[in-house]
Parts: structure tokens; C-alpha cells; sequence
């Protein structure tokens, strides 16, 4: 991956604004899952365990290249990794898996440009999880952002009504009920993959394929009762597979050299990709709504970033 990915320079005139190598990696996750969440909606109609197995298969082939190429020296030692590490990892395979699984069954409940944004509030939970268990400190600044990132899911996920609709929706559909519980699961899969990749220091060419090979073999038990075959829609997942791969790696990246705190709710602005592409692509109602959203989202961003 070219470094010149870790800094975004948006220059104009004398003017520039040169983003953190974390968030940069982080606005560049945005838009492939952004992408990804909308292909998912229109293009695959599988059960979710198999459409997750599949497509991290198809990750961990496109990505082998980049963890042979890991040199031996960066392979952590296993005699290293004590009881809690290894907590610690499997928590984070579990959630990971757990939170795309629930997330597939709020598509299937409900419309994208309604479940993304509420899904992708995660920083919402990552923010006091690392707060209150990490002694993670924010200055002013970056706190305004994570909350006007926030607010831009919020946004996106408004239609015309009061104000608390979408909370109150929150709180008795089912889209979004599981929505939520797919971003609590999120939240603690977030901060699990900053511990590896801060404090464990796991290379991230070893850390995603250990994350995507993890979640096939949590799911296995569960595909084999769901198993469908997809022989005929084999390009649409290699294609899909080559997205997670890029996905992964950069999220990755973009984790290993910030807080999640900070990385999250930029990463989590895919939903307003999302949300846009189906404005743009099916005409989905409500597009003048969305654009205030990613406005609303650079903006976090951009605060983010200072």
C-alpha cells in the first residue's frame, strides 16, 4: 500500500490541510466499505454465513502476497502472548463476525439508506469504551468531531417528522434494534483491533488474515446449515473479496496509528457513502437530506483531523 495514502493534502489556493496518517488510512476505508455495504444490498442475495465465508475466503487469497511477504523478524513471538492477549483476539474475531452477521439480517429487515447510518453510530460506544478502560484522553477539538460525525449518520437517517423519530425508531424496529446491536458488536471489535495492532503490535499483514480467516471458522458450523451453492456468482465474490481485502488493510492501518476513538467515526462515514450511492444510483428518496450528511461528515472529519 503506498504511504502517500497515510497523509490527505487538500490544497487550495495558499490553503492546505494535511491529515493525519490514521485518519487518512480511515477516510480511505470510508469510501471502499461505503461501496461495499451498497454492492451487498443490490448484488448478493445469499444467506449471511455464507456470503461471509465466501467473500473473507476470497480476501484471504487476494491478500495472501502482501503476509508472505512479511518478514520473519515482525512475526510476533507465541511465546509472548499470554492469556489476556489471547482474550483479547478472540474477542475480536468473535464481535467482528457476530457484528456483520447481525448487520446482513437489519439489510435484509429494512432499506440500506435506513440501516447504514444507524448501524455505523459506532463510535458512539467506542468513545466511552476507550475513554473508561484505556484512559484514552481527546482534546476539545476532536471530540466536536466525533460528534458532528455522528450527527452526519444522524442526518442521513433522517426523513421529515420530529426530531427524536429516528431515536424512537430506534428503539421499536427491528432494522433498527439489530442495527444497533451490530454496532455495539462493532464498537468492541474496533478497540479489540487497536489493542492488536497498537499494543500487541501485530503486523497488519499478519493481523488480516488472522481477522478474516478467524471469522470463517467461528461461522463454518453455522454455513454448513446454510450452505447454498454460489458457483454461478463466483466472479461477484472474488470482486467483493478483493474490496474486503483493500477494506481490511487500510482499516487496519488506519487503526494501528490512532486511538479508535479517532479512526472509528471516520470510518464509520461509510454509511453516508452508502447512502449517497443509493441516492445517485436507485434515485432513493430524500438525496438533499444525504448531501447535508456528507457535508456534515467532512466536516467531523476535518475536525478530527486538527
Amino acid at each position: 500500500m503506498d504511504a502517500s495514502l497515510a497523509a490527505v493534502a487538500l490544497q487550495s489556493g495558499g490553503l492546505s490541510l494535511s491529515l493525519p496518517p490514521g485518519v487518512g488510512y480511515a477516510v480511505v476505508a470510508a469510501f471502499v466499505w461505503g461501496t461495499y455495504i451498497f454492492a451487498l444490498k443490490r448484488y448478493f442475495d445469499y444467506p449471511g454465513t455464507v456470503l461471509t465465508v465466501c467473500v473473507n475466503v476470497a480476501a484471504i487469497l487476494w491478500y495472501l502476497p502482501l503476509t508472505l511477504s512479511t518478514p520473519p523478524s515482525a512475526v510476533p513471538d507465541a511465546g509472548t502472548i499470554g492469556v489476556a492477549d489471547a482474550g483479547i483476539l478472540l474477542l475480536t474475531v468473535v464481535t467482528t463476525a457476530a457484528a456483520f452477521l447481525v448487520f446482513l439480517a437489519a439489510l435484509d429487515a429494512g432499506e440500506v439508506s435506513y440501516v447504514a447510518p444507524i448501524n455505523k453510530v459506532v463510535p458512539v460506544f467506542v468513545l466511552p469504551i476507550e475513554v473508561l478502560f484505556l484512559q484514552e484522553r481527546l482534546e476539545p477539538i476532536q471530540i466536536a468531531g466525533v460528534v458532528v460525525a455522528t450527527l452526519a449518520v444522524y442526518v442521513a437517517n433522517y426523513r421529515r417528522g420530529y426530531l427524536l423519530d429516528p431515536l424512537r425508531k430506534a428503539v421499536t424496529a427491528r432494522p433498527a434494534q439489530l442495527a444497533l446491536l451490530s454496532a455495539a458488536c462493532y464498537a468492541v471489535s474496533d478497540v479489540g483491533k487497536r489493542l492488536v495492532l497498537q499494543e500487541m503490535s501485530v503486523p497488519t499483514t499478519l493481523w488480516v488474515p488472522t481477522l478474516l480467516g478467524g471469522v470463517v471458522v467461528v461461522l463454518l458450523p453455522l454455513v454448513v446449515r446454510d450452505w447454498v451453492p454460489v458457483r454461478g456468482d463466483l466472479p461477484k465474490f472474488a470482486l467483493a473479496g478483493a474490496g474486503v481485502a483493500l477494506g481490511e488493510h487500510v482499516t487496519s492501518l488506519a487503526f494501528a496509528a490512532a486511538p479508535a476513538s479517532i479512526a472509528s467515526p471516520v470510518i464509520n462515514t461509510q454509511a453516508v457513502v452508502a447512502v449517497l450511492l443509493g441516492g445517485v444510483v436507485l434515485r432513493e428518496r430524500a438525496f438533499g437530506t444525504r448531501l447535508v450528511a456528507a457535508a456534515l461528515a467532512v466536516t467531523g472529519v476535518g475536525l478530527i483531523a486538527l
